[in-house]
């Protein structure tokens, strides 16, 4: 099929995306990657009345270390983060978690801050910028604010972004020595979407971040399980108690690739693995 028509508008500069985005009301989509955009538009599950191409956007396709964080820029491709030593030296968990999303095509395309603005339940992305308790950068209309990840993601590919908000960046602070990581996941075999994936940050305070995707609605993070998990030894009685604790009053997706009871039972056994692996 070929998307309904649309207005194209190239933006030069965040400011003029953000107007245009504003006088849209509500009916303009942001076009990075364009790799779930796009193919929705040719479905036309999507009809917006304008299209807004930010690609030409200066100085929003970046990795830089800024000290306490390390700050990606909302163009960044997948295969920039994936080859970047500057990720592999703090976020070893992310150059890894990037061969494993979609293929090399769609890496090379695709974008972090499309990634995130998009929501999709089942996207790598989401459970990472969780578990590592990343900020999401924001401009709109009203000026710029951070958001953190955990209030970023509120349902079925929706966010909390404005109608006339753009990302622009994501802050992920650097974490201490001696934190261990890890990102396990079972793929959709054709379209390697998450039917469960597991992100875990363990730190060395005995914190422990666990995030989940392809499990629910949206990807969040397991307060039970992580209060099992934390500042105790992860011995097989912890992890199997932290497994236990998990997913508890969450609605589990069921649909023709999962049911709920085997989507439930792969996200405790990939959990079980990442709580190993950082173990």
């Amino acid at each position: 099929m070929k998307p309904a028509a649309f207005e194209y508008v190239v933006a030069n500069s965040i400011e003029q995306a953000v107007a245009v985005l504003a006088q849209a009301g509500g009916d303009a989509k942001i076009l990075a990657g364009g790799q779930s955009l796009v193919p929705m538009l040719n479905f036309r599950l999507l009809r917006p009345a304008i299209l807004v191409d930010i690609n030409r956007i200066p100085d929003l396709a970046f990795i830089e270390d800024v000290g306490d964080a390390v700050k990606i820029g909302a163009l960044t491709r997948h295969h920039q983060l994936e080859t970047s030593p500057v990720i592999a030296k703090h976020f070893p968990i992310l150059s890894y978690a990037m061969t494993h999303v979609a293929h090399l095509a769609i890496r090379n395309r695709g974008t972090i801050g499309g990634s995130l603005a998009h929501a999709d339940p089942a996207a790598d992305w989401p459970a990472m910028v969780l578990a590592a308790d990343a900020n999401i950068e924001v401009q709109g209309a009203n000026g710029r604010r951070l958001i953190k990840a955990t209030d970023f993601f509120t349902g079925l590919f929706s966010t909390s972004l404005q109608e006339n908000e753009i990302i622009t960046a994501i802050r992920i602070p650097v974490p201490p020595d001696g934190t261990h990581s890890t990102y396990q996941k079972f793929s959709q075999p054709a379209s390697r979407f998450a039917l469960a994936g597991c992100a875990v940050m363990r730190f060395p305070n005995g914190k422990t971040n666990i995030a989940f995707t392809g499990v629910s609605e949206n990807a969040f993070r397991d307060a039970d399980a992580e209060n099992v998990a934390s500042g105790k030894t992860l011995g097989s009685d912890t992890i199997a108690a932290a497994v236990d604790a998990a997913l508890q009053d969450v609605t589990i997706l069921s649909d023709h690739y999962a049911s709920e009871d085997y989507r439930r039972h792969l996200a405790k056994v990939y959990l079980k693995k990442a709580l190993m692996a950082v173990a």
